[in-house]
């Protein structure tokens, strides 16, 4: 079996350098503005409001899960949304994904949470297949919606 465990303190500096080698393989490389201090005030300050685990053997950590809540107002209940997993491209096969995913479905059915969702880009073939082989199903009825930036500046009526 595959150790996950909660990220701790000392893991953020390398679930952050794994969310820009995300954002590398995501054809973002220079999108990722967050910084250690940002990300371990939002896992461990005050009031967390992200939660995160990892895949770890002998050789460190392998990948992680960073997620939160979501709720479902039709069903009354949480659920958990996975906002990143990410295995690094040398540890992929050995199961460190399935065990992430399964130990987030394993907290939300001990929970009583509706579902886990995420997203997944339409070009990442490998990953659509993965999920697929877990018995995931895409929500192609659903179109992502974002507003970011000056657009979100504009919208919100504080100008860019």
């Amino acid at each position: 079996m595959t150790p996950i465990r909660e990220a701790r303190r000392d893991d953020v500096p390398t679930i952050l350098q794994l969310i820009h080698d995300l954002a590398v393989y995501e054809k973002e490389p220079d999108a990722v503005s967050n910084t250690v201090e940002g990300l371990e005030e939002a896992l461990f300050g005050s009031s967390p409001s992200i939660f995160a685990h990892v895949a770890e053997d002998d050789g460190g950590i392998q990948g992680f899960a960073l997620w939160f809540l979501n709720y479902s107002t039709w069903e009354g209940v949480h659920g958990i949304y996975l906002e990143d997993l990410y295995v690094r491209p040398e540890a992929r096969g050995a199961g460190y994904g399935k065990a992430l995913l399964r130990k987030l479905a394993g907290i939300a059915a001990e929970r009583g949470y509706a579902r886990v969702e995420w997203s997944v880009l339409n070009w990442n073939e490998p990953s659509i297949t993965f999920y697929r082989s877990l018995g995931a199903l895409p929500q192609e009825e659903w179109t992502t919606f974002r507003l970011t930036g000056a657009r979100l500046a504009s919208f919100a009526g504080t100008g860019a």
